[in-house]
């Protein structure tokens, strides 16, 4: 008798935990509208303009790009202007769409394309920069990491808000292992500048791990902004 009750038990545990997953997954899914309208009009905003400066990023860097020859500078080029536009554009449908199926969605897409986005600016120092300081294999490790991220954030569900995070600073800080290289390879002015835009995104994930604060995201979306449009002039004027 005491075996069956305790097989009961456990079949009746496993049920339990079963439905509470059940629900658990439900109520993450009700809560996609997580930002008032107020919020979510300044999130699609401040991305908004990330996406017209991305586009016109994109086109100096090609620009660019060819003036010096091309081949691997415009794949470079070309990586990284389309990692700006995949992840602002996603960012911006993601707040602004208010239906939660699609919301969802964007939402995938919005997280992931930052990973992306990581390592689409990575390319340009990695492939050109250090093309003879072990470019080749931080290229790798840093696209290997950014499918890493975009798998969590596609198959993981209730993966902690901070691991993110903390994926994303550490591949934005990888680059710590090339600095001296960097100092030997880069003109001054470009590393301050590289540096300078790591610092604005990492202290931006301070605003983005504080979400139950109002307009912290757009807040945070300016602290992106600002660390893109510092990168994008280091490239532009000192990589390419």
């Amino acid at each position: 008798m005491k075996t069956n009750n305790s097989t009961d038990n456990d079949g009746q545990e496993t049920v339990s935990q079963h439905d509470s997953r059940r629900q658990a997954i439900a109520q993450k899914l009700q809560n996609i509208n997580e930002y008032t309208l107020g919020e979510e009009v300044a999130n699609s905003i401040t991305h908004g303009i990330g996406i017209l400066l991305s586009i016109a990023a994109l086109v100096l860097l090609i620009l660019a790009a060819q003036n010096h020859g091309g081949g691997i500078r415009l794949i470079a080029a070309v990586v990284f202007g389309a990692t700006l536009i995949l992840e602002y554009t996603n960012s911006t449908l993601y707040h602004a769409f208010p239906w939660p199926n699609v919301k969802r969605i964007f939402k995938i897409l919005d997280h992931s394309s930052i990973y992306l986005l990581i390592a689409g600016t990575y390319t340009p120092f990695t492939l050109i920069t250090l093309s003879e300081a072990g470019g080749t294999w931080m290229t790798a490790v840093i696209w290997s990491l950014a499918v890493v991220g975009v798998a969590l954030e596609a198959f993981w569900v209730f993966r902690p808000r901070w691991l993110g995070a903390l994926i994303y600073l550490c591949m934005g800080w990888l680059i710590i292992f090339k600095v001296e290289a960097l100092l030997q390879l880069l003109d001054p002015t470009g590393v301050m500048l590289l540096f300078a835009g790591g610092i604005c995104y990492s202290l931006g994930i301070i605003f983005y791990v504080m979400k139950k604060i109002r307009y912290m995201h757009s807040i945070w979306h300016l602290w992106v902004l600002a660390g893109s449009i510092v990168h994008f002039l280091c490239v532009l004027l000192y990589v390419l």
